[in-house]
């Protein structure tokens, strides 16, 4: 499990610095969940089981504990002169959310409703939970719908028992086509989660896994290489020679493979891990990537607020929650922040966050608001095939613009190396 960044003290009371805010920006919430029913081998998630608790922070007890932070971040927000902007996303994660009741869902929805958004979320607004296929039933999906939840995002990861086994899932994969009937007769929209790259998955095993989600008409689908963390049992197994490590020549063919498939099908990439229908993209993922505020409830949970307008030097301010489920807990019942440590952003880490995070987009980067250095950079990646040459021209009148080329979505690291250093 990742240890949390260094960063400097949050003030008891969790107060923002005087700097802080765009009164109109736009405004989203995080809610981590921290429960799974067992630890999947690869998982460095900030996520626990029942036996790693112990006492002191049960899962019957959560939404009181995370309604706890929804009203400390009323103060914290009323304090800076934030309040009332109503929330355009909200996205339950974890953890596996539905470990939980679905009642201690809508109940912490319905928090976050009246707390934060004075009553009503923002007009169309996008309320996402996370699931696995064999926590849901057609009635805790209803009752989900029924309480303002508009979209469930299942992790299915793979079609394929073996590919499953190594990954430690616990699901059955036959039961895909079901849960996701369930979820659109109660009228939420749908979106499944692939990992690509598990040891021993073939070519073969990785197209059956596409063709069984186009074979239920969702109308979104995010697929990951997977990244054996140190740390997890993955990574022990890998170290001691159990397992081999992913190949990252076969992952990138995986990769092309998913989206010629995908696109094929109607489904186009609006990130580089992230494909759907057009109009139907995850509302709450894009706006970290395009730099919204967004609040994170939960242990671990990371949250983010712009500076105002003006602000000198500033970019903004980010703050991570402690991780542990019993810390978290008790520092909320003393009436004190859970917030770990923040991290003040100038305005170079802004630039540098805004690149690393809008070059990943189908919307690329204007190349007129690049630092010069960048924008010297631009035509050399052209050159390597990694940036488009007539979105990076203008073409047909349009802005110039840095957008990935398919090459570019593999290597992207190495473009924002390039257009940040």
């Amino acid at each position: 499990m990742p240890q949390l960044p260094e960063g400097v003290p949050v003030p008891d009371d969790g107060a923002l610095p005087t700097w802080a805010g765009n009164p109109r920006g736009r405004f989203g919430v995080y809610v981590h969940v921290p429960f799974c029913s067992v630890r999947c081998g690869y998982c460095d998630f900030n996520t626990y089981t029942a036996s790693e608790l112990g006492g002191g922070a049960s899962q019957h007890a959560y939404a009181t504990t995370a309604l706890r932070e929804v009203g400390l971040a009323s103060r914290v927000l009323e304090g800076a002169g934030l309040a009332g902007r109503p929330v355009s996303t909200v996205f339950f994660g974890g953890g596996t959310p539905t470990m939980l009741p679905a009642s201690d869902l809508v109940r912490i929805l319905r928090g976050v409703r009246e707390t934060l958004s004075q009553g009503a979320l923002a007009p169309g607004a996008e309320v996402t939970t996370e699931a696995n296929p064999d926590s849901v039933t057609p009635q805790s999906l209803r009752e989900l719908a029924d309480g303002g939840f508009t979209r469930v995002s299942f992790g299915m990861q793979s079609a394929v028992p073996s590919v499953l086994a190594t990954l430690e899932r616990t699901h059955d994969p036959r039961r895909i086509p079901e849960v996701v009937r369930w979820a659109r007769d109660a009228g939420l929209d749908v979106s499944l989660d692939l990992i690509y790259g598990t040891p021993g998955e073939t070519l073969d095993d990785w197209r059956a896994s596409i063709e069984t989600v186009l074979a239920t008409g969702v109308e979104h689908v995010s697929a990951y290489a997977l990244v054996v963390e140190p740390g997890t049992k993955m990574g022990a197994q890998v170290r001691r020679g159990v397992l081999p490590l992913p190949d990252e020549d076969d992952q990138a063919t995986k990769y092309e493979l998913a989206d010629a498939l995908l696109t094929d099908a109607g489904l186009r990439w609006y990130e580089v891990s992230n494909w759907s229908v057009p109009g139907r993209e995850c509302r709450h993922n894009l706006a970290y990537w395009r730099g919204h505020d967004w609040w994170g409830i939960g242990p671990g949970a990371h949250s983010y607020v712009a500076a105002a307008g003006g602000a000198e030097g500033h970019a903004g301010v980010r703050w991570w929650n402690v991780k542990h489920p019993r810390r978290y807990a008790a520092l909320l019942e003393e009436g004190r922040t859970p917030g770990a440590a923040r991290e003040l952003l100038t305005r170079a880490d802004g630039e540098l966050e805004r690149v690393m995070l809008g070059v990943r987009l189908r919307e690329g980067l204007p190349i007129g608001g690049l630092a010069p250095a960048a924008r010297s950079a631009v035509a050399g990646l052209v050159a390597r095939g990694l940036l488009d040459g007539r979105a990076a021209l203008g073409a047909d009148g349009e802005p110039r613009r840095a957008l990935l080329t398919l090459r570019g979505r593999l290597l992207a690291d190495a473009v924002v190396r390039d257009l940040t250093d």
